[in-house]
């Protein structure tokens, strides 16, 4: 089979996606993934094969301009207040942007199967105008099927296609335990990964490690994470390891404070007693595999509806980067019930489809 994968231009979008499509190479079928921008990465450090369906796209230009012309709704996208408004309008125009490149490398790729995420809508468009099967593949916490409807609308009308189609299926990452019962397929979630090492950061016997990761888009909202955990990293008896630390930190950051750049989170977390991170559904599901309990600061987006799932699991809670103390990172670490439960996810998803038991169903359906 040819299978054609699309995904948003970012980075977090793509990486749920290539445990699925390295799971279709590994069976011999032959595997393309079109997106643009910034995660064009992710492909070509697997060395998956990519199409650059939108070059010079800006991900940062389209979200000013969606800003600039709804200033109310860009409010409330930032303080994760939108609901689907803002995601509606920024990646409305961003399938609007990707759907002619799409399109075109479904005419020459001729896929016999599109899998696409749900704010990847132009992948359902190219096939349904073709008469191709699409498998939506849920990449975060957010119902997929909503995301996808919310944001179909200037792609459908740009190639005249009536309406989406519904999906051959829907491949589900996330437990039913975490999101509720959802129809499609289950899988087994794998952390996709670029660059990086296996063992970045020291190991220091007997200490204990908090991991502290950020977003992958940087923007209004996203900083100072890193920040608060740093101010009080001096009074907390555990090793800091930050995660591609964000600007503005101190030039003499405390000693027991450890920073790297990539690094590939299914090696990492499996190495720390807890993390901290920004709220992305790739860190958050990380974390739950990983069986690691994990403190969610809410941010713009959808970050605040994961750091609000994250913390009705009991598998971690939410705060904002002020409320963050020594006290805080310290029961982080040693809270039972945080760990019991985390534990109980990672066994969870760990039981539930691999990747290459879920292609070849999909192969056999396609």
């Amino acid at each position: 089979m040819r299978v054609l994968f699309v995904s948003a231009p970012l980075l977090g979008h793509v990486l749920p996606l290539v445990p699925l499509a390295e799971a279709f190479r590994r069976a011999g079928h032959e595997v393309l993934v079109a997106t643009a921008a910034d995660a064009l990465t992710a492909g070509r450090a697997v060395k998956l094969p990519v199409a650059d369906v939108a070059p010079g796209f800006s991900f940062g230009r389209t979200a000013r301009r969606m800003m600039l012309r709804h200033p109310l709704i860009a409010r409330a996208e930032l303080a994760g207040t939108a609901g689907t408004r803002g995601v509606a309008l920024l990646f409305g125009a961003v399938n609007e942007r990707l759907v002619d490149g799409v399109a075109a490398v479904t005419d020459r790729f001729r896929p016999d199967l599109v899998v696409h995420e749900p704010l990847a809508v132009a992948g359902a468009v190219a096939a349904a105008r073709r008469g191709i099967p699409a498998v939506r593949h849920e990449n975060n916490l957010f119902d997929g099927a909503v995301l996808a409807a919310v944001t179909a609308g200037p792609a459908l009308r740009r190639h005249r296609v009536e309406a989406l189609p519904e999906p051959l299926t829907a491949v589900q990452i996330a437990p039913p335990e975490l999101v509720g019962e959802r129809t499609g397929t289950p899988m087994r979630h794998l952390p996709g990964t670029v660059g990086g090492t296996a063992t970045p950061f020291p190991v220091r016997e007997g200490r204990p490690r908090i991991a502290v990761s950020r977003s992958t888009v940087d923007g209004p909202g996203s900083g100072g994470l890193m920040r608060a955990v740093v101010a009080v990293a001096g009074e907390v008896d555990a090793d800091i390891l930050l995660v591609r630390p964000e600007r503005g930190l101190p030039a003499d950051l405390p000693r027991n404070v450890f920073t790297a750049g990539w690094v590939p989170l299914d090696a990492l977390l499996p190495t720390v007693g807890a993390v901290v991170h920004h709220g992305g559904a790739v860190a958050a599901l990380g974390a739950l595999a990983a069986g690691v309990p994990q403190l969610v600061v809410p941010g713009p987006g959808d970050r605040r509806h994961n750091a609000g799932v994250v913390e009705r699991s009991g598998a971690g809670w939410a705060m904002s980067a002020t409320a963050i103390t020594a006290d805080q990172l310290h029961r982080l670490l040693s809270d039972y019930g945080l760990r019991m439960t985390a534990g109980r996810f990672r066994a969870s998803i760990a039981a539930r489809p691999h990747p290459d038991s879920v292609a070849a169903q999909l192969a056999a359906i396609g």
